[in-house]
């Protein structure tokens, strides 16, 4: 299928808080017609206006066209190549804004002791709303968390009547887990993609973390444990207590989440948050503008002929 559809511009794409949260795809063909990708599968053929999907999660047996793949660039969707249900993800690919102001603002704050702790100390104080944290320790904060975890877990446990003794995940071997720990799990990837997208489509860096460490996906673990509490914890519980041994626990859960995601709100509290918790940033996240640095004229244009003749006459 070949394409008569002109490269948008950014001020023509929608804004991540105004697009699908998240689509998973897994044995189909992809393919693009105009600015739509087209999605064949034994059930049919769909088209999808690629503007308007925030997260593309690609399963198994997917073939993709190289001519998709450029509509899917072009229009800011972010495309993450993930394992059957979603659990695993091992690529992915452009964010929407081509702007670094974010990941400027979150270097510096995540490569200072004391502003990176005061980071951390907000997103806890998100999570505890009536308690001053602005004094706790990293450790202290770390307690008083998993404290609040498990105290979720067993009031869901009670919710629900979902037995529960404690987490486990085996990303090698999904199904070995009980009920409640796969609805848990493909919960909390479709939460993860769903950050995921947000933090990149901004041009936040997905891999530097606050409280979590060492991974690319550090930051996303960071933002996604904002949310699970209210949102993908209830979800699995209740899927946990109504599902049956013969029933694909990964989809249902997704389906659920993708529900409670549908409205957008969560996903415009998210791009709202991650402004707060970087600072605030003003630059105009829709700019496509490159400058040079210098240290000591600040920004330069770029694109300009600076060559000029030396003191010592050489140029």
């Amino acid at each position: 299928m070949e394409s008569g559809a002109k490269k948008a511009d950014l001020t023509e794409l929608s804004r991540v808080r105004e697009r699908v949260t998240f689509l998973y795809l897994e044995h189909a063909k992809i393919n693009r017609q105009d600015s739509a990708i087209v999605v064949i599968d034994t059930r049919g053929t769909v088209a999808i206006p690629a503007a308007l999907i925030s997260v593309l999660m690609l399963g198994p047996g997917v073939d993709v066209t190289h001519r998709a793949m450029e509509l899917m660039g072009d229009a800011g969707m972010s495309v993450v190549w993930v394992g059957e249900r979603g659990v695993r993800q091992y690529a992915h690919g452009r964010a929407l804004t081509h702007s670094s102001a974010l990941l400027v603002a979150q270097a510096k704050l995540v490569s200072n002791n004391r502003l990176r702790v005061g980071v951390a100390r907000q997103m806890y104080q998100m999570r505890f709303p009536d308690d001053d944290v602005s004094t706790l320790s990293m450790q202290e904060l770390r307690g008083k968390e998993g404290a609040r975890v498990r105290r979720i877990y067993r009031e869901e446990s009670r919710r629900t009547g979902v037995e529960w003794t404690h987490r486990e995940y085996d990303p090698e071997n999904y199904q070995s887990g009980s009920i409640i720990n796969q609805a848990l799990t493909a919960a909390h990837a479709a939460l993860y993609g769903l950050s995921y997208s947000v933090i990149v489509a901004l041009g936040a860096s997905p891999g530097l973390g606050f409280v979590h460490t060492g991974h690319d996906l550090s930051f996303v673990y960071d933002f996604a444990d904002l949310y699970k509490a209210e949102v993908t914890i209830p979800i699995a519980f209740t899927i946990a207590a109504n599902a049956t041994e013969q029933d694909d626990i990964g989809q249902l859960t997704r389906l659920a989440v993708r529900d409670a995601f549908v409205d957008g709100k969560l996903m415009i509290r998210m791009v709202a948050d991650l402004k707060m918790l970087l600072g605030d940033v003003d630059d105009d996240l829709d700019a496509d503008v490159v400058n040079l640095w210098d240290d000591k004229l600040g920004l330069q244009k770029f694109g300009v002929s600076y060559r000029e003749s030396t003191e010592d006459g050489q140029s």
